[in-house]
């Protein structure tokens, strides 16, 4: 088994972090199986989020009873100092705890920084004294928002996408961290589950020794793969490499990780998803997504009203209602 410590946070854990968005799919009963069995199987990092429904309050069932053996990390999408109070108090009621190992600011288009005029940091820094909160971190999936969160000297951990689909720049940010002091946590380690050989994801990220990756998990079988891998870690083989460079070739350019920012869409489209479909298809069985539910949500494309809030919300730039059409006709010819 293989540990990381997250830059100078004091926080060592095995590198095999629990991404708890998927989780908020599966059943209660389903779900507090899965994390007690991580924790069972040796994971002691938790990352969750308040805006991930029932996430928070899975995690409270599951691990209170074990609480001073794992690191929780938690997130808020606050843009107001009293909307962050809200968050941090529903996040410790829901978690069943008192305290946040990592509380990170979630994915905001900006850097919250002293004197800015928001006063978030100020409120962190606060939740910090009142021991509500142990370390602050930051998420993003912005290089240019990340780079500033570094250079800010402000936060003791980045969350940022990062996997074998990654390139320089974003090696960039980990050697900055690095440089910092500043913990790494790799998100998107699957690519939104575009990547779907866990041993090669499970690999590349194991070259990388300040990295901690997140894998996001909702089934019992998942699970139990990466559980695996603690025991007999798979390395970058010639076979493995291979397969890395198909895939960089395959989902190079334009697409959607499915990380779900443009969303809700005011016509109901299932963007994280629909936007995807053509990759979801070549590389994953096309039984369910060619369902009538399916064909159903996909047709909902038509309905797309061009409001832009999508491309608004992107935190790739993309044009999403155009990579949805491309995505309807593409599945059309599977109908055929």
């Amino acid at each position: 088994m293989t540990y990381v410590t997250l830059g100078n946070t004091g926080i060592t854990v095995n590198k095999n972090g629990f991404g708890a968005l998927p989780v908020q799919r599966a059943s209660v009963e389903d779900g507090v199986q899965i994390l007690r069995r991580a924790y069972e199987g040796g994971i002691r990092y938790f990352d969750t989020a308040r805006a991930y429904t029932d996430s928070e309050y899975k995690i409270g069932l599951a691990l209170s009873d074990v609480r001073v053996h794992i690191i929780i990390a938690t997130k808020t999408q606050a843009t107001t100092v009293e909307a962050f109070w809200q968050d941090l108090a529903t996040s410790l009621e829901m978690l069943k705890t008192d305290y946040i190992d990592i509380y990170q600011f979630h994915n905001t288009p900006f850097c919250p920084k002293p004197g800015d005029g928001t006063g978030l940091y100020e409120a962190a820094l606060e939740a910090k004294a009142q021991g509500k909160i142990r370390k602050i971190g930051f998420t993003n999936h912005r290089l240019n928002v990340a780079h500033e969160a570094i250079d800010s000297g402000l936060y003791e951990t980045l969350q940022f996408p990062f996997c074998h689909l990654s390139g320089e720049k974003e090696e960039e940010l980990i050697e900055k961290c690095e440089a910092a002091g500043m913990g790494f946590i790799a998100m998107k380690a699957l690519s939104g589950g575009l990547i779907n050989r866990a041993d090669a994801a499970y690999a590349y990220l194991a070259k990388f020794p300040s990295v901690l990756p997140i894998w996001g998990i909702q089934k019992m079988e998942e699970l139990e793969e990466f559980l695996a891998f603690q025991e007999a870690e798979p390395t970058v083989s010639g076979e493995i490499e291979e397969l890395i460079e198909h895939d960089r070739k395959e989902l190079s350019g334009d697409f959607c990780r499915g990380c779900g920012y443009c969303m809700p869409c005011p016509v109901g489209i299932q963007i994280n998803n629909c936007a995807r479909m053509s990759l979801m298809l070549r590389r994953a069985p096309t039984t369910n997504w060619l369902s009538e539910t399916w064909q159903a949500n996909m047709a909902k494309i038509e309905d797309c009203l061009h409001c832009g809030a999508c491309i608004k919300k992107c935190p790739y730039g993309l044009n999403t209602p155009a990579l949805l059409r491309k995505n309807l006709e593409d599945y059309k010819t599977f109908l055929k």
